[in-house]
């Protein structure tokens, strides 16, 4: 239409008009051109939007459990030092809390992990469309770093776990277990069986001679004190791993956890 119209004004030799006609369909393409880039900058930002509110929440469980990671490696760790002492008679315990300290001290936990935001936005390459530069950053220092993993793998395959396990009679472990082994804490709860995620007061309900033989069984193992003492050095390390060399994650999440609330 526009064609024909441009011909027959040239036909005519009608230089305004065909001016004017080219004018009509530049300023159309342009306008057109804007939209569409209008349109799709709006999508762009709807979805950089939907990715940092949805990695954020993530940060968020992230951040709850790196800090419960940190308490229930320190309850690990305090009855494998009460139980090294009281082996040692350095401390002396009773029986029944020398068998619950020494079992706490085989204990690992391992955190359900949240990153599938994480992983779509690095698999898709759109990591950039996180904006903000310490939420980016401390999601990548925190999804590509091995600590959780080494520190679950160093507690399922420990020496000292494994001498306890063969040690202690079979009644006795599953006592323990049901009676002072992990709480269930649920996540995004800072008070409720977090800070003694595994050093609460509890009772075996074992028999006393159950507890005398199991106990026995533990002092009589002459490579389970070198192996408690391993266990106390690898749960310090564990720790300061948290803590320490990887700060800036520690940091970093409990920013975005303070920013929330």
């Amino acid at each position: 239409m526009i064609l024909r119209r441009v011909t027959a004004h040239l036909a005519r030799q009608d230089w305004t008009a065909v001016v004017i006609e080219l004018a009509v369909v530049v300023i159309g393409v342009f306008i057109g051109l804007q939209a569409s880039n209008w349109n799709q900058d709006r999508e762009t930002e709807g979805r950089a939007a939907h990715f940092a509110d949805s990695l954020k929440s993530d940060m968020r469980a992230e951040a709850w459990g790196y800090e419960y990671q940190i308490h229930y490696y320190g309850n690990v760790l305090a009855n494998a030092e009460r139980a090294v002492d009281a082996l040692t008679d350095k401390a002396p315990l009773a029986d029944e809390a020398l068998l619950i300290s020494a079992f706490r001290a085989t204990q690992y936990n391992e955190t359900i992990r949240r990153r599938a935001t994480y992983d779509e936005l690095t698999s898709t390459g759109a990591i950039g469309l996180i904006r903000d530069p310490v939420l980016r950053e401390t999601a990548m220092r925190l999804y590509t770093t091995n600590n959780f993993n080494n520190i679950v793998q160093e507690g399922r395959s420990s020496l000292y776990r494994m001498a306890f396990r063969m040690a202690v009679p079979n009644d006795a472990q599953r006592s323990l277990e049901k009676m002072c082994g992990d709480r269930v804490a649920i996540v995004g709860d800072y008070k409720t069986n977090f800070a003694d995620a595994i050093n609460y007061p509890c009772s075996t309900g074992l028999p006393a001679d159950t507890i005398v033989t199991s106990v026995a069984a533990l002092r009589n193992d002459p490579k389970l004190i070198p192996l408690l003492r391993l266990r106390v050095v690898d749960l310090e390390s564990n720790v300061a791993n948290l803590l320490v060399y990887e700060g800036d994650v520690h940091a970093g999440l409990r920013g975005f956890t303070e920013q929330a609330k």
